[in-house]
């Protein structure tokens, strides 16, 4: 129960602040150092178990021993009283000493005080006598600004003379140019005079010369020099008048150039004079500068006085401070150790949950790992059951889209021509049309109303997207007439995010798709190709040459379309761009649209003149287990079909109207074939049929959209396109096949 501080550590029980010094149960009054009890110390808890301690005994009846025990607990007793006595005389030992140190800062208090009131009664004199100088300062400077302002008039009287020296200057300048532009005029004559008379000198030789040659005109040739000398008289005396006239403008230039040496004599005087004024003005601005520089200094002074005032003030409110601190100091004591107890109990509680989240943690990464692991065979699985629906569906697949009535639309006395059953079974899948009291319906895969937003349409073909970087051939296309919606759906409207286009959406998931399959080991190359179909002849879109439109394409290429035994599409000369982000594809995309080929019409006011193809050739290697994957995906704009009575067509509008009507007509020849399963398919009757035999009648996975306008004008060709679109969802082709192997390709594939 006694003895030194527990294994050498220290716990204070009180604890008196003086400043920043603390006095703990262990410190002992320098007097009684070398007592005998000075080794000894005692905790709170060593008294209270001495206190409460009782005396164990082996035998009742052994008083010895109980003698022996009571000494011992006596001497215990007394040593424990002892050491109070020491602590006690400690803390009145150390507040005696703070008492004093107290007393010496009120004396001082006190002494600063009374210097405080006998400094501000200097300062008060000290601004008494500022106020008497500043006041004989501002008439000095009222004077200064007087004899300023007169400087300053004396000065503009000044540069009015010099303005006035100046107009006169300027007047004589062009006096002397006038006579300097006549004296011109005059050479000018004289010159003129002299070139006169060697023309006529030349005359006179070429007379002498005829002279000699006709003898029967010898006496017109004496008139005519005869004439020539009179001439040459006059003109001699003509020259001696016009010299006379030039030696008098000589002598007036001479004059007019004294006058001016004159006047620039009395201009230099002039600026002597303004020079002297101008060093007297410096002067009195320094004058000037200096008074105010005194004023600022005195007005500092002024200024640190007041704050000595202020840190007076602030000494006493911290004497206040410190007295009321220490009260509360030794308030907060007891709380400190209670806190101490509190906080023991804390640390263990946190030392145990620290261990429980320990082990959570680790049995969160392992569950990580299983689910990393589960994520991976659940990415596989899902690419099987989807290519499975996509097979069970049917390899063409076709979506319905109705655009939103415009302005521009003329509106029906028969009320509304498309509409949407709400039956169960027919709901968001079938469309109604209306032409002439007789309704017809259709079912397709999905129909989507005018109300449906770019995403929803995006939704719904993403799975087929993704197909593409599995190793299928995808194709995509839009079908319908002019002014329904094609380009939108497909391209979207620049500049609005909300509203881009199946292809930037098709793009931005495949990229996104492509980065996060690069933790599954997966690599991704891809290459970009775009072109159209313009009157039944292909054009390059990317093509960096000259864009001059021939009869065989741009640049006077004539391309054409191959395919091979694996039903791989190659056209000869097309450019093909390695792409590596979103933003390269745009780029390219903006270059193709600009090269596209776009009209005005009756039924449009910007009506696709072409079939616009765009082409995402992927090859796909898994670093982790070797397979490779050569995936297509085809995204087709095709041209609007249109009526002549309608569009108004004329010359190359009539011809390119011809060229698309055409093509669609094989297509639809195509899909009829196809229908009805025939032998030979006439996929060569077109350019465009014969670039998508692969879609249509391959191993692809193809989705058509087709899009109608809700006009009431534009009803039979709405009802053309859904009938179309019915036949095609009828078509049965061929079943999609994966192109995956074990890595042996070569990095650049095919159009598909």
């Amino acid at each position: 129960m006694v003895g030194t501080a527990n294994n050498g550590r220290m716990r204070h029980a009180f604890s008196v602040v003086n400043g920043e010094e603390e006095v703990g149960l262990n410190s002992v009054p320098p007097s009684n150092a070398g007592s005998e009890y000075g080794g000894f110390e005692f905790t709170r808890e060593d008294v209270y178990g001495l206190l409460n301690e009782r005396m164990k005994y082996k035998n009742k009846f052994n008083y010895k021993e109980r003698c022996e025990n009571m000494m011992d607990y006596i001497k215990r007793l007394r040593l424990c009283i002892k050491w109070f006595q020491e602590l006690e005389g400690g803390y009145l030992f150390e507040q005696e000493k703070l008492q004093n140190a107290l007393d010496f800062t009120e004396s001082k208090c006190a002494e600063m005080d009374l210097m405080l009131k006998n400094k501000e009664e200097e300062l008060n004199l000290i601004i008494v006598e500022l106020r008497k100088s500043l006041a004989s300062l501002q008439e000095k400077l009222s004077k200064e600004e007087s004899e300023k302002l007169a400087a300053l008039d004396s000065l503009a009287r000044e540069k009015e003379a010099r303005l006035t020296v100046e107009k006169s200057q300027a007047s004589l300048l062009e006096e002397r140019g006038k006579i300097q532009g006549e004296l011109q005029s005059a050479n000018q004559r004289i010159t003129s005079v002299s070139d006169m008379y060697k023309l006529l000198q030349e005359y006179n030789s070429s007379l002498q010369l005829y002279n000699s040659k006709l003898q029967t005109d010898l006496d017109t040739a004496h008139e005519n020099v005869k004439r020539g000398e009179k001439e040459k008289a006059a003109i001699v005396g003509n020259l001696s008048t016009l010299r006379g006239q030039c030696m008098s403008l000589q002598d007036q230039y001479n004059s007019c150039k004294a006058s001016v040496d004159e006047v620039a004599k009395q201009k230099d005087t002039l600026v002597n004079e303004v020079a002297s004024l101008r060093a007297e003005l410096q002067q009195v601005s320094e004058d000037r500068d200096s008074l105010l520089l005194q004023v600022q200094t005195l007005t500092a002074e002024v200024v640190n006085c007041e704050e000595l005032v202020e840190k007076s003030n602030e000494l006493k409110e911290k004497c206040l401070s410190q007295s009321n601190q220490l009260k509360t100091l030794q308030d907060e004591l007891e709380a400190t150790q209670n806190k101490l107890r509190v906080s023991d109990l804390s640390v263990f509680e946190t030392k145990t949950e620290f261990e429980a989240q320990k082990k959570l943690i680790s049995e969160l990464q392992n569950r990580l790992e299983d689910a990393e692991l589960k994520i991976v065979e659940g990415e596989k699985f899902r690419k099987k059951l989807h290519n499975t629906i996509l097979e069970l569906k049917g390899n063409i697949r076709v979506f319905c889209r109705v655009r939103p009535l415009i302005p521009e639309d003329s509106p029906g006395s028969d009320g509304k021509v498309v509409s949407y059953p709400t039956t169960t079974e027919a709901l968001g899948r079938a469309v109604e049309l209306t032409q002439n009291g007789q309704k017809y319906s259709f079912t397709f895969d999905k129909v989507f109303m005018p109300d449906a937003s770019q995403e929803d349409v995006f939704v719904e073909i993403s799975q087929l997207v993704q197909s593409a970087l599995d190793g299928y051939k995808v194709c995509i296309f839009a079908y319908g007439q002019t002014g329904s919606g094609k380009t939108y759906t497909m391209m979207g409207k620049s500049g609005n995010p909300e509203q881009k286009g199946l292809i930037p959406r098709s793009l931005e998931q495949i990229f996104q798709t492509r980065q996060s399959l690069q933790s599954q080991g997966w690599k991704y190359e891809m290459q970009v190709s775009m072109l159209e179909i313009y009157n039944e002849t292909i054009r390059d879109l990317l093509s960096t040459k000259d864009s001059s439109r021939t009869e065989y394409g741009s640049n006077g290429k004539q391309y054409a379309i191959k395919h091979d035994a694996n039903g791989n599409t190659l056209v000869s000369d097309l450019t093909v761009v390695d792409v590596c982000s979103t933003r390269e594809v745009s780029f390219l995309l903006d270059q193709a649209s600009h090269s596209r080929s776009v009209g005005k019409t009756q039924m449009n006011e910007q009506s696709s003149r072409s079939h616009f193809v765009f082409t995402l050739r992927i090859s796909g290697v898994n670093e982790n287990t070797e397979q490779q994957v050569q995936g297509v995906l085809n995204l087709i704009d095709l041209a609007g079909s249109e009526r002549l009575s309608k569009s108004g067509s004329t010359g190359d509008r009539l011809r390119e109207t011809q060229a698309i009507n055409k093509s669609l007509s094989s297509l639809s020849n195509v899909i009829f074939a196809l229908a009805k399963k025939e032998d030979h398919v006439p996929f060569r009757h077109s350019k465009l049929t014969y670039l998508l035999q692969p879609c249509l009648g391959g191993d692809s996975k193809t989705l058509m959209f087709v899009n109608i306008s809700p006009d009431h004008s534009s009803s039979g060709e709405s009802l053309c396109s859904l009938r179309f679109a019915s036949r095609v969802n009828a078509c049965e082709i061929g079943i999609p096949r994966r192109q995956a192997n074990m890595r042996s390709f070569e990095s650049r594939l095919s159009l598909g």
